[in-house]
This record gives structure tokens, C-alpha cells and sequence, in this order.
């Protein structure tokens, strides 16, 4: 049900999973917002650039309300499979905003609300608004490890453009990730990610004021929930588990907290920290996360989620290459598992009961 994808830390990969199952996590959602999501054909979660404004907020309000998705191309959010899980298996979600163009109309956590402009400028946000979310996101990561003592904190994501900025700030921290970084989009747009990433670096290098270090790295071609999520990975870890949900962004997140750690001087939590997706990133045809998952050290685990026999074609379209993660689908069905012990089908059975109660 759950696949270890990086041999060198197959170990660890094992110990976490020992460690934590039958725990009941904490999940957490961040929702953020980058101008990178406005260029046109640069995502496919949302079918314009004004309805990628929407995403996030509409996801996070389905999360907790079960109000309209938004529209995809193909395929259907992974807001659905994360929402049957949850409910299913009673864990609660925190939703956390770090600025987003459409206000949320259900509970949240509202910190330090910075919306980035588009990397190829190289200033996708201030030092002040950087440190700001930093500062946020540790004092987030200690509160919240009140709420899951003895267990884990599931850390997701809602970033429309979110997999151009993480290769941005992979590339940035010299990892070898050209034609490597996922995509929601089925052939992906490597070339067309690769000229925004060097573009962005090219300027943030050029810019001679600009401090060479991890927090300059995320104010130059960053977004906000990378920060965030890595202040809170590296507070929440000093005191219980962290799964951080996602593909190639989540890889990004645990790359730029390895980093922070040894920039401010933090004890860094190997065997506390993991990064869960889906099998659709590991089996990306035009993708190499795995890679990348061994170039940084993260343990790497997949959940072996099958939509392949389902009656939905929406659901189908998993297994074709589209949407493929988000909204932390991978890292809950992870936890379907561990804590509910739910088999394949038991897990494709709820989310399609899900859908049906949608309507």
C-alpha cells in the first residue's frame, strides 16, 4: 500500500512508517498564492489564469465545507481524495493562509499574508515579508505539535505554479533538477519552467545586494508556503513526526529546510521528517522526482492509490497523467493507511462515495 522510492534512505523510510502507524495525524493545508500561477499554460489547476486566482480558496473551502471544486480540464481535484479521507477516518484539518487573492469564508489560520510575484523578475518577494513568514511559520510549527502528541503532523499544500517555484528553488540550492520537477499538467512544460527558473536565478544573481543565503534564495524566486512549511517542518519535527505531502514541491520544502537548519544553526530531524505523494509523481513518464528525492536525502515514500478500475472517468484520468497530487492527497492516503489500515480499494471505494455525494 505504500511504496519506500529512494533506496539510500529505505531505511528510514520503514522506521517512519513503523514509528507512526496507527497514529492519528494532524493534517494542515497552506494555501498560498504566486504570480508565477498567471502565465498562461503554466498550470493545470484552473482552466484561465483568473480562475487560477480561485484555486486555492475554492480547494480550502471544499476541504472544510464540501462547496463546489473548481473546474480542471481533465481529471477532478485532489481536494476530493483528501476530503473522503478525512471525513472517513475523523482527522481533523487545519487550513493556514499566507495571502490569497479570494478571502476564505471557512475557519483558517490567517499569517503574514504575502502574495509572490511571478520568479523570472528574481524579486518574488521582500527580505521583510520572508523573515515575517519564517518567524510565522516556527511560532505555527510549536503551536500546532500541541494538537498531535504522540503522533504526526501532516503538512500540505494548495500553490497554483507551485512545482516552477520548487524547481527554482531546487536549481537555486544546486541540485540537478532540469526536466526532472513534476507538472499537473499531463506532458508537462519543462521548457517552458526551465526559461522562468533561469530567468529568475539570472536576476537574483545579478542583483549584488541580494544576500546569497536560503531565505534570499525564497525571496528571489520563492512563494510563501515553502517557508512556511519549512519553518514548520523544522519546529513540529524537534517534537514529533512530520510527513510533508506532496511531489516535487514537498521535495523543494525538505531540500530548503535541510538548508535553513544549517543556515540558522537548527537541529535537523532526519528520521522525524518524510515526504509522502502518490504514485502517479513516482510513475511519471516525464518527471524523475525519485531522483531529485536522492539527490537531497529525503526519505520518499508513495501510496499505492488506484483509480485504474473505477467507474468515474474523472477519476480515471489519474491513471492517464493528469492533476497527479495536490491538497496533500498523497501524505492523507499515506495515512489512510497507517491509521485506518485502509487497503487500494477500500480507499478508491471512499473517494468515489465522495464524489457520488457530491453529486
Amino acid at each position: 500500500m505504500i511504496r519506500l522510492c529512494a533506496e539510500a534512505t529505505a531505511g528510514e523510510g520503514n522506521r517512519w512508517l513503523n514509528q507512526h502507524r496507527g497514529n492519528r495525524p494532524l493534517f494542515t493545508c497552506i494555501l498560498s498564492f504566486t504570480e508565477t500561477a498567471l502565465i498562461p499554460d503554466i498550470s493545470a489547476a484552473g482552466e484561465t489564469p483568473q480562475k487560477r486566482r480561485l484555486t486555492a480558496a475554492a480547494d480550502g473551502e471544499y476541504l472544510l465545507k464540501g462547496t463546489s471544486l473548481p473546474y480542471l480540464p481533465a481529471g477532478i481535484s485532489p481536494a476530493l481524495i483528501t476530503r473522503a479521507i478525512l471525513l472517513k477516518q475523523a482527522i481533523d484539518c487545519q487550513l493556514i493562509s499566507t495571502g490569497l487573492p479570494t478571502p476564505l469564508s471557512v475557519p483558517h489560520l490567517s499569517i503574514a499574508q504575502v502574495t509572490a510575484k511571478s520568479i523570472q523578475s528574481g524579486r518574488a518577494m521582500s527580505t521583510a515579508e520572508v523573515n515575517l513568514l519564517w518567524q510565522a511559520g516556527k511560532e505555527l510549527g510549536q503551536q500546532l505539535t500541541k494538537r498531535c502528541v504522540g503522533s504526526y503532523l501532516i503538512i500540505g499544500e494548495c500553490v497554483v505554479g507551485g512545482t516552477t517555484t520548487a524547481q527554482a528553488i531546487l536549481a537555486g540550492l544546486g541540485y540537478s533538477v532540469t526536466n526532472r520537477v513534476g507538472s499537473s499538467l499531463r506532458l508537462g512544460n519543462h521548457a517552458q519552467k526551465q526559461r522562468l527558473v533561469s530567468q529568475g536565478l539570472a536576476r537574483w544573481k545579478g542583483q549584488q545586494k541580494q544576500s546569497g543565503s536560503a531565505l534570499g534564495l525564497v525571496s528571489a524566486v520563492g512563494d510563501p508556503m515553502q517557508i512556511v512549511a519549512a519553518a514548520m517542518t523544522l519546529t513540529a519535527s524537534q517534537v514529533c513526526g512530520v510527513l510533508l505531502a506532496g511531489g516535487s514541491q514537498m521535495l523543494a520544502v525538505y531540500a530548503l529546510s535541510q538548508a535553513l537548519a544549517k543556515e540558522q544553526g537548527m537541529k535537523w530531524r532526519i528520521d522525524r521528517i518524510a515526504v509522502g505523494t502518490t504514485r502517479w509523481v513516482i510513475e511519471d513518464a516525464i518527471a524523475d522526482t525519485t531522483s531529485i528525492a536522492q539527490q537531497i536525502g529525503a526519505t520518499y515514500l508513495a501510496s499505492e492509490i488506484d483509480f485504474s478500475q473505477s467507474p468515474y472517468v474523472k477519476l480515471r484520468a489519474y491513471e492517464q497523467g493528469f492533476v497527479k497530487e495536490g491538497v496533500g492527497a498523497g501524505g492523507c492516503a499515506i495515512a489512510a493507511y497507517l491509521y485506518g489500515e485502509w487497503t487500494r480499494s477500500q480507499l478508491r471505494h471512499a473517494v468515489e462515495a465522495q464524489l457520488r455525494l457530491d453529486g
